[in-house]
C-alpha cells in the first residue's frame, strides 16, 4: 500500500517545492502589479508644466499657448480648454471656443500641447488692453501662472480652444 503513496519525506519535499513556486508566482504578480501602477500617467497640474505664448496671425490673430512637461514629469492634459484670464474681472476670463471635449494629450520630454486664445471675438471698437495672461490647468486655478504677452492685447469676450497635440487644431475660429 505504501508504494502507491509517496513517502512522508517525499511529500514534504514536494510541498516545499510547491510553496516556493507559489511564492515566486505571487512575488512575480506583486511586482507586475506594482510596475503597472508606477507606469500610470497622472493628470497635469499647473506646476508640472512650462508655458510659452506666441502670436499667430491666422483667423484674425490669436495667441498660441504651448505647454510642455517639466523635466522628469509625465502627465496628461484633458481635452478641455485652459483656465485663463487677462485680468481679474469676470469679463476677461476665456470661454470655450469648442463645444466638445478633445482627446487627452500626454506630455513628457519634448511632446507639447497647444491651446489657442482669441482675446477679441467681437466686431466693435470696445475692449480693454492687457499685457499679461493668467493661465492654469482647468481645476488648478489657485496655482495660476502669469505670462507676458508678445504684444498688448485688446480683450473683449475672449475664447480658448481645448488642449490639442497638433497646433493646427488649436486655431480659435470666431463664430
Amino acid at each position: 500500500m505504501r508504494s502507491r503513496f509517496a513517502a512522508p519525506s517525499a511529500r514534504l519535499a514536494l510541498a516545499a517545492v510547491a510553496a516556493v513556486a507559489v511564492t515566486a508566482t505571487a512575488a512575480g504578480t506583486a511586482t507586475a502589479t506594482a510596475d503597472s501602477r508606477s507606469n500610470t500617467v497622472r493628470a497635469c497640474a499647473t506646476k508640472d508644466l512650462s508655458f510659452k505664448v506666441s502670436l499667430k496671425t491666422q483667423a484674425g490673430g490669436y495667441f498660441l499657448v504651448t505647454a510642455k512637461a517639466k523635466s522628469g514629469v509625465t502627465c496628461y492634459l484633458e481635452g478641455v480648454f485652459p483656465s485663463a484670464s487677462f485680468g481679474s474681472s469676470a469679463d476677461t476670463e476665456v470661454a470655450p471656443a469648442e463645444h466638445a471635449v478633445s482627446e487627452r494629450v500626454t506630455l513628457s520630454g519634448s511632446t507639447a500641447a497647444y491651446a489657442g486664445i482669441n482675446p477679441k471675438t467681437t466686431n466693435n471698437d470696445f475692449g480693454k488692453q492687457f499685457d499679461f495672461l493668467h493661465l492654469s490647468v482647468a481645476g488648478d486655478e489657485t496655482n495660476a501662472v502669469t505670462l507676458a504677452l508678445p504684444e498688448t492685447a485688446t480683450v473683449d469676450r475672449p475664447v480658448a480652444t481645448n488642449w490639442h497635440a497638433d497646433p493646427a487644431d488649436a486655431v480659435p475660429f470666431a463664430n
